[in-house]
């Protein structure tokens, strides 16, 4: 193998559209790319996704590492030929390791027959009481113990069913101030903080075998105190502590080197460097094609002026290799679809999981005589350019009316944008001031502030409100007494479900 290939072996990187073009072949060829990662923008069927990975292989003559984000909840990329499972944080309430053992085989089946070969998953960051403004519903929760065994599980019925998985983001950033995606997070932690809680589920999913480990973006300066030496960038935290004490002798991946956090230290041809000096053996590099070129000619031309060592790179070509001949076949199990038992797993997973947080006016469940119901809910459809919205959802006012209308009830709707404009909330505040009883659907009052706008005008303005916080338990802190507050945990379809069982009819937890 040539220099060239060697290197390109070393990169993932991410493709526009949903049909391979002779640019992207030329782009593949140039870089000699060994990894393709996968997301919502090249889906638009089951049967389109397995003919775009053909098409690129038999046009390369070779084959690649397929990856994809599959965490479930908020971070799914594929909308057919899948169960839509809820977010880790309400499997963590839910609380049943086997429940993330089925889910691991389950995905397994279905990401294979779909020509998956990685599945960047499970996170393994544990919260802490700080707000995640990333993280999140994301994680299984604080307690590590629990984080552990959930990941566990999950990542050995992965990879029993012929399905890599990937433990992220090492060391652990479930407590970073600062999404990484958009700028550069400080995390003030010890070692003997982080060995306390935040290693623990990286050791438990070494223990178990796992495939890959992901690095993440923070700065930690008491693990490695040189300037910006973020995670992705220390050999102390990645060759020596990684690699070295834990003895990890799988796939060590960074996250994707476009993100804000690296552009906030240094351009990314420098960052793909920096990474594989500290002990990486892929380099994401995920959307831009000009910043795809840059990485690989920087790293082209510091192996050439020895500034890299050819003995590493010759090591991690073997782990990449060893981890490729782990599948033979393409695509295995059969033609794509959803596993039967799928749904009534996340549906039950759901129906456990949703957390009545406060109701001292005993609003819960709704009486069936409520003259007048208001239900506010986010205009899903506006994150469709961005993530992937199941069909069932939209429209959203049907979905929602049909899940109120099983149990007798036949609300009024009225749809918000997932940051809503003045007029909109004005809206919302007449809809709540006219209504007997008002449920607002909250997506994320820390997050965004117009949604906290909107829930406060909510709360001041409904004699009677239930609030369902949708994506991230935190918003609890600023729900006012004598509102009714749940949590399902995410807002997939199954959860929305659950959480509209839960007002209606649930046996509510006092």
């Amino acid at each position: 193998m040539k220099l060239e290939e060697f290197v390109g072996q070393r990169l993932v990187i991410g493709i526009p559209g949903t049909r391979i073009t002779p640019e992207i072949v030329r782009h593949f060829k140039e870089l000699h790319a060994g990894g393709l990662i996968l997301y919502r923008r090249n889906f638009d069927s089951t049967v389109q996704i397995k003919k775009l990975i053909a098409d690129l292989e038999e046009a390369l003559g070779r084959k690649l590492l397929v990856t994809t984000d599959h965490e479930g909840g908020r971070v799914i990329m594929f909308r057919d030929g899948i169960t839509v499972f809820p977010d880790n944080m309400a499997l963590g309430g839910a609380g049943k390791i086997d429940y993330a053992r089925q889910q691991g085989e389950i995905e397994a089946k279905e990401l294979r027959r779909l020509g998956m070969d990685v599945n960047l998953a499970p996170v393994l960051d544990v919260l802490t009481e700080a707000y995640s403004p990333n993280i999140g519903i994301r994680s299984y929760g604080q307690d590590w113990q629990l984080v552990a065994q959930m990941g566990a599980a999950r990542i050995a019925a992965m990879q029993q069913g012929g399905l890599s998985a990937c433990a992220k983001h090492f060391p652990g950033k479930g407590h970073a101030p600062v999404d990484a995606h958009l700028g550069l997070p400080v995390i003030g932690s010890t070692w003997k903080e982080m060995e306390a809680v935040h290693l623990q589920p990286f050791v438990t999913a070494i223990q178990a075998g796992v495939d890959l480990v992901m690095s993440s973006h923070p700065y930690y300066p008491k693990l490695d105190p040189y300037p910006n030496m973020i995670a992705t960038f220390s050999k102390k935290i990645i060759h020596d502590y990684l690699r070295g004490e834990l003895n990890f002798k799988g796939v060590i991946t960074s996250d994707d080197l476009e993100m804000g956090a690296i552009k906030a230290i240094c351009p990314i041809g420098e960052a793909g460097i920096l990474a594989t000096q500290a002990g990486h053996d892929l380099l994401l590099v995920c959307h831009d094609p000009k910043a795809q070129k840059e990485v690989y000619y920087k790293l082209l031309e510091a192996y050439r002026r020895k500034q890299l060592p050819l003995k590493e790179l010759e090591e991690s070509a073997a782990r990449i290799r060893r981890l490729k001949l782990k599948r033979a076949q393409r695509f295995e199990g059969g033609e794509p679809g959803a596993e039967p038992a799928g749904s009534s797993l996340a549906a039950s997973i759901c129906r456990e999981s949703v957390q009545v947080i406060q109701d001292e006016r005993k609003l819960l469940p709704l009486k069936r005589g409520e003259p007048s119901i208001g239900v506010i809910l986010p205009r899903f459809s506006g994150l469709a350019a961005n993530i992937m919205i199941e069909r069932e959802v939209l429209p959203e006012q049907d979905f929602v009316r049909n899940e109120f209308q099983k149990f007798g009830f036949n609300p009024e709707i009225h749809l918000v944008s997932i940051e809503p404009a003045d007029a909109e909330i004005q809206q919302a505040v007449t809809l709540a001031r006219n209504s007997d009883v008002t449920i607002l659907f909250c997506y994320d009052a820390h997050l965004y502030p117009a949604d906290k706008k909107l829930l406060d005008a909510i709360q001041a303005a409904a004699p009677k409100l239930v609030v369902d916080l949708l994506r991230d338990p935190y918003d609890a802190a600023f729900i006012q007494a004598g509102v009714a507050c749940l949590t399902d945990f995410g807002w997939r379809a199954c959860q929305i479900k659950a959480a509209i069982e839960k007002i209606c009819s649930g046996a509510m937890d006092r």
